[in-house]
């Protein structure tokens, strides 16, 4: 279920310089605040969990996986250049698996890993804030991942898309309506983070076994609705 070849083809696209810059600069922006915010306020066990929970996960995790989910895939359906893989003898559940692989990489390493290198910044990881929201983050990045791969798939204004879920959905209706934070992936992922910390620090809407099921069940499904759509793609020689 993993190919090299579209692999390297995908790295290749998704790190080209015009994503490159784009992915690198919420991280960038995260550390500097986080590192102004150390030296202005001092270590703050819950400054650091306000910061890594409103900008990092609530805004950088979710955006970058919509960079890297729908840049997986999405210009190549849209400039028909899919079509070269589609004529090349690798199984269209493969692709969709090895694209899906690349782009949980890359979500993980622009988003979890500045994450843990910010909380300890802020706090040295007092009460197990950082870690928490890097757990976190990397949990969000597969959903996220998963969610924005098959939107590229099914969707040429699958950026527009995920930009309305995850800035509109989540950032605004989830801060308004109770209701709505139940389909919130940030809202499952905090649910793992309130266990690591497991003092108050962070909370969750959402039950940790609840959250885990949907976890599970949107990432395997949005994979496999992805891998669906895929084969229903025909070559113009195959009709």
């Amino acid at each position: 279920m993993y190919d090299p070849t579209v692999a390297r083809l995908t790295y290749r696209a998704l790190l080209g310089r015009r994503r490159a810059a784009i992915l690198f600069l919420l991280p960038g922006l995260l550390l500097l605040i986080a590192t102004a915010v150390r030296v202005i306020n001092g270590a703050d066990d819950q400054v650091a969990a306000d910061l890594l929970g409103g900008f990092a996960l609530a805004t950088m995790v979710p955006l970058i996986g919509v960079i890297a989910g729908t840049g997986a895939i999405g210009p190549e359906i849209d400039d028909g250049s899919i079509v070269y893989l589609l004529s090349k003898p690798v199984k269209r559940p493969t692709i969709i698996m090895t694209k899906l692989i690349v782009a949980i990489a890359v979500t993980m390493a622009f988003s979890a890993v500045p994450t843990l290198i910010a909380g300890f910044i802020l706090n040295g990881n007092g009460q197990q804030v950082a870690v928490a929201y890097t757990v976190a983050a990397l949990v969000a990045s597969i959903a996220y991942s998963a969610l924005f791969l098959l939107l590229g798939t099914i969707s040429r204004h699958a950026v527009v898309i995920g930009l309305v879920y995850a800035l509109v959905w989540e950032a605004l209706f989830g801060s308004l309506i109770a209701g709505a934070r139940t389909l919130s992936v940030q809202q499952w992922a905090l649910a793992l983070a309130e266990k690591v910390t497991g003092d108050g620090l962070i909370s969750s809407d959402v039950a940790l076994p609840t959250a885990a099921v949907l976890l599970v069940a949107v990432t395997l499904g949005a994979t496999w609705f992805a891998g669906h759509k895929l084969r229903t793609l025909t070559l113009a020689g195959e009709e």
